[in-house]
């Protein structure tokens, strides 16, 4: 997480996976009452989700927050678009890095950081099906890596 702790709600795994981040914005997020109360319960889902960018501004697509248990009648709807919070600054170099081909927005992790719901979004290009298997590769041969080590310090 950049600049200062937080909780960590919620990560994005599959992000890692399918996109290559080359930058990453922290973003805030516009919420109704219910929907920061279910986020600090630990109900959120990133797995689906996506950035778009729409009159200049980015909203979050597909981010499931469950309905929270005591909202009663003033429930959010789960699946809803959500605005995110950046400088303009940040937002103009979004909007030109993302219209290159190949190039998407996408949430990396949801925490919460002096109280207020943060959202990670990273600049990311989309790999290929071969990338990903090198990386596969490339994990499993560190894993090998380590486990040779960890023998050798407990065999001396």
């Amino acid at each position: 997480m950049p600049k200062g702790d937080g909780k960590l709600i919620a990560q994005n795994k599959k992000a890692r996976h399918d996109y290559s981040v080359e930058e990453t914005f922290e973003a805030g997020l516009v919420l109704q009452g219910t929907e920061i109360k279910a986020i600090r319960g630990g109900r959120v889902n990133l797995k689906d989700s996506f950035a778009r960018i729409h009159n200049g501004e980015i909203f979050v697509h597909n981010m499931h927050i469950s309905p929270y248990e005591q909202g009663n009648r003033y429930n959010h709807e789960p699946l809803r678009t959500r605005k995110l919070l950046l400088h303009r600054q940040q937002i103009n170099k979004l909007i030109g890095e993302s219209k290159e081909a190949g190039y998407s927005i996408v949430p990396l992790k949801l925490y919460i950081k002096n109280g207020v719901a943060k959202l990670l979004i990273g600049l990311a290009r989309g790999k290929k099906k071969y990338d990903k298997r090198e990386d596969l590769k490339r994990k499993e041969a560190n894993r090998s890596i380590q486990r040779e080590l960890a023998q050798r310090q407990k065999g001396m």
